[in-house]
């Protein structure tokens, strides 16, 4: 069921790579040892126990690693072959005893491990100064531990002070003589040892405390570095065996070929900064991220016999994201990478899924997001081992997130690698703070060190009021319209040109007429006066603005009768953006005033304060709601054999101050207003289990500038429990869902059956209900009041299509309820077919954050960062299918 995971690791806690195989591990603090090598190519393993990955070190060229966690536990993966494809599986692990009697539990705390070349030896170094020795790959301890005892013999005496060397800081095997380690430990002391002779060979007397060790490639020097933001570099001779000075003692702020370093800041003036500094010559950056850095490591050279590394690329992991840097191109510039995004650059407000994306409107987006990052070509991306064998997806896919800073963002979401599209931001039509941010950023520019501002991550809104709340998209006419906390409705069109306009505003009243009403929420976002200029991708025609400025709660639109519809907790509105006039909205106690189930609504044409009706909180009245109620009565008798494993369900009060609160709307050609003329039509649902629908004169094509649209009749159904209504989706007379807007006039989809009686499935979050059209006689329904008190959160119709035959597919209604298990239905008929465990009960956010495809597949958040794939559908899977291959010089099949 669950298929793959997008974005990036939650809290990421240890990085490794592998230069032979040209594989990247990650590990996480919850246990999860995440593999990354070509896009496609991605392996998960995962700890028995839920315990922080510290260490992670690939057995070079082996498909074997090393993990170890905060538990003091060494565990040994390997990447198997099973089908055809590779695994990542866990093969043995290992606790580090203690001394009895000797060592505390603490003294035998791995701080450090040291796997050597041949892969044979693992030493571990110990809070207690100690380093042992385990055979690999069997994870067997030898006796031959080093103790710190056998160092202070040979330690001067004046170096002594009665004190511990401290904890084992760094271990490093000399990288010509494979036979002897440095032994770094932290009060600053650094030992060349021999493991055969068992004898120091050098001794380096360190005073400041030690932070890390790494060799130069020939073995005639090392560099250490120290806490208190400086680095040594120490000569080793075989002609003094007791080294008091370095060579160099750098504070930087010395040439070298390169120096790479994390922190080194002066804490008293950039405690606060996460920074990595890169110096070569006269070049100088301190690359200023905005989470910390957790590692880091360079892709290089690792041929024994060249004289240098040659680095070319730095990659970066941080807390929040992953950043490469080209170090082969002037000017160091970061290199986009094709996965591990970090979707929460900004949080994740809201998300939409398009399905089989038309070639032209993703050639469009694709554009749009090159002139945006010209740079973006993932053919450079370093870490590219193993072989993706999943076969190219038969169709597009996209993913748009919305966010709290007023951006959507473009995924595609094809295939297992997550790829970032396009980007468009919302805020230039607003006066924001962003423009004083960004003045003063420059301002500061010229100061040392030399600071370059690095990565995306960005939690830090500038005005919560831009965040997104709902998105809708026609993928035919690539229109678009987002919406927006502060009751914020943009109209978007996809423009290959770059532009500057004025952007049309038009401003809804959905509380003109109510007495003593005050709003005691945020302002609306003031919108640019002037023109603005707008880069070729989605440009805004039209913001239409809600007042009260509360929060969009649903949105959709319809390219054909160039009509957008939007809901607020204080009403809802349908408006003519082709002519930018609002067309009429009822009240819901107005509708009491309506003559039976059909009769005219007074069109409103008058100005937009007037256009727009308000909606108060539903009140039950009775009086004209009599076919509706009827309809439910017809299947009151139901509730009376209820059976064991439901329970009834309980009328909800009216009162409740959220009844008001648009939940979703809709459009449909259909029948409203007689079994014989059909017609465009909107539906709305609020939280008070009210249902509104309208006919509306939609002019045709030719007279859109010449006549308005106009909501010509209205129903009303009110469900008698008044849950919360979910979805509205109107079906044909064969029991499908309607055909998208331009579906049929292209002759892209099969025209709906007009011949048979269409009906109407309201989706409320305690049961389904199919309702006849026009009479809106209630035919069946499906109550999923089960054991525990079950609530329906998500809904969608989806196609599921035969494994055996293209040709044979079947529509279902797909369910998420808060309890995190799936539910699907046959459509009409609404009955059970298969339920799932998916999410969590405990999870509410990622409950609410699921988004179904048309297909069967689903998106939810397993963390802010991280996005879990699954597919409902056995034809339809999205998952890696890769392959990593390689000679290993040892057979563990014996060891297993």
């Amino acid at each position: 069921m669950h298929t793959v995971e997008h974005g990036f690791p939650n809290q990421p806690s240890a990085l490794a790579y592998d230069p032979k195989l040209q594989l990247m591990a990650i590990g996480t603090k919850s246990g999860a040892i995440k593999i990354y090598g070509a896009p496609g190519v991605e392996m998960t393993g995962l700890h028995k126990d839920t315990a922080a990955v510290t260490q992670i070190h690939f057995l070079y060229g082996q498909v074997r690693m090393l993990s170890l966690l905060d538990d003091n536990t060494i565990h040994l993966w390997e990447i198997v072959q099973r089908e055809n494809r590779s695994h990542l599986v866990e093969l043995h692990s290992f606790n580090l005893p203690g001394r009895p009697g000797i060592e505390s539990t603490s003294a035998t705390r791995v701080t450090v491990m040291l796997l050597k070349l041949s892969c044979d030896l693992l030493a571990l170094g110990t809070e207690g100064g100690g380093v042992h020795f385990l055979e690999l790959p069997t994870l067997t301890l030898l006796n031959k531990s080093l103790f710190q005892d056998e160092i202070m013999q040979s330690v001067p005496e004046e170096y002594k002070c009665g004190k511990s060397l401290g904890p084992v800081e760094s271990l490093q095997e000399h990288p010509q003589d494979s036979d002897k380690i440095l032994i770094g430990y932290s009060r600053g002391l650094v030992v060349l040892w021999d493991l055969n002779s068992r004898h120091v060979v050098n001794l380096f007397l360190g005073k400041q405390q030690l932070e890390s060790l790494v060799w130069e490639r020939s073995g005639n020097s090392f560099v250490s570095s120290h806490s208190d933001g400086g680095y040594m570099v120490w000569a080793v001779s075989s002609s003094n065996p007791c080294t008091h000075d370095p060579i160099s003692s750098t504070i930087p702020y010395g040439e070298a070929p390169l120096v790479l370093f994390s922190g080194g800041m002066p804490r008293a003036s950039y405690g606060d900064r996460h920074c990595l500094t890169i110096l070569q010559d006269s070049s100088h950056v301190t690359l200023d991220f905005t989470s910390r850095v957790i590692d880091f490591f360079t892709i290089h050279c690792t041929d024994k016999e060249k004289e240098f590394d040659d680095p070319s690329a730095l990659v970066v992991l941080l807390e929040e994201e992953l950043v490469v840097i080209d170090l082969q191109m002037a000017g160091w510039p970061t290199v986009p990478a094709p996965y591990l995004a970090p979707l929460h650059s900004s949080a994740i407000t809201c998300s939409c899924h398009i399905s089989n994306v038309p070639p032209k409107l993703w050639e469009r987006v694709i554009s749009a997001g090159q002139q945006q990052c010209p740079l973006q070509n993932y053919e450079n991306w370093p870490i590219c081992g193993g072989k993706n064998l999943a076969p190219d997806p038969k169709q597009k896919e996209l993913l748009l997130t919305g966010h709290e800073d007023g951006t959507v963002r473009f995924w595609d979401a094809s295939g297992v690698s997550l790829k970032p599209l396009y980007k468009l931001s919302t805020a230039s039509i607003f006066q924001t703070d962003c423009d004083h941010n960004d003045s003063l950023m420059q301002a500061g520019e010229e100061e040392w060190p030399p600071f370059r501002k690095v990565g995306c991550f960005d939690p830090y809104s500038d005005d919560p009021r831009l965040g997104i709340q709902k998105i809708s998209v026609c993928k035919y006419s690539g229109k678009l319209v987002v919406a927006g906390t502060a009751g914020q409705v943009i109209v978007m069109v996809l423009s290959d040109e770059k532009s500057d306009h004025m952007i049309d505003v038009a401003t809804v009243d959905l509380l003109q007429d109510r007495e003593g009403f005050t709003w005691k929420g945020h302002d609306r976002l003031p919108p640019k006066s002037g023109s603005v200029v707008f880069a070729p991708g989605f440009q805004p025609v039209v913001l239409v603005q809600c007042m009260p400025p509360a929060a969009v709660t649903a949105v959709t639109l319809h390219a054909e009768w160039n009509l957008i519809a939007f809901g607020t907790s204080h009403g809802f509105g349908l408006f003519d953006y082709h002519r930018r006039n609002p067309v009429c909205t009822l009240h819901p106690n107005d509708s009491l005033a309506m003559e039976g189930p059909l009769s005219r609504v007074k069109s409103l044409k008058k100005s937009l304060r007037q256009s727009f009706r308000r909606i108060r909180k539903s009140r039950v009245s009775g009086k004209k709601r009599a076919v509706v109620q009827e309809a439910n009565a017809q299947l009151a008798e139901h509730d009376a054999e209820v059976t064991p494993v439901q329970r009834r369900i309980e009328p909800r009060s009216a009162d409740d101050s959220l009844s008001g609160v648009v939940r979703c709307l809709c459009f449909a050609d259909t029948f409203l207003r007689d079994g014989t003329h059909h017609g465009p039509t909107m539906w709305a649902g609020t939280n008070s289990g009210s249902v509104y629908a309208y006919a509306l004169d939609v002019p045709s094509q030719e007279k859109f500038s010449e006549q308005s649209v106009e909501a010509l009749l209205g129903k009303e159904i009110q469900l008698m429990h008044r849950a919360p209504v979910v979805s509205i989706a109107v079906l044909d007379g064969r029991g499908n869902p309607l055909p998208e807007p331009y579906e049929v006039s292209r002759d892209l989809a099969k025209a709906p059956d007009m011949q048979g009686s269409h009906s109407v499935l309201i989706t409320s979050e305690e049961q389904f209900k199919v309702f006849m059209l026009p009479k809106v006689s209630a035919k069946t329904k499906f109550k999923l009041t089960a054991h525990e008190g079950c609530r329906v959160r998500k809904v969608a119709l989806s196609n599921f299509t035969s494994v055996s035959s293209e040709e044979y597919s079947e529509n279902a209604l797909v369910c998420l309820t808060n309890l995190g298990d799936i539910h699907v239905f046959s459509v009409p008929a609404l009955r059970p077919q298969v339920r799932y465990d998916c999410i969590r009960k405990e999870d509410i956010s990622g409950i609410a954050s699921c988004v179904f495809t048309k297909t069967g597949q689903g998106f939810y958040l397993i963390s802010p960062s991280e996005y879990e794939r699954f597919s409902l559908s056995a034809r339809v899977i999205t998952e890696p299918l890769c392959r990593v291959d390689v000679e290993r010089p040892h057979d563990l099949s014996a060891h297993r």
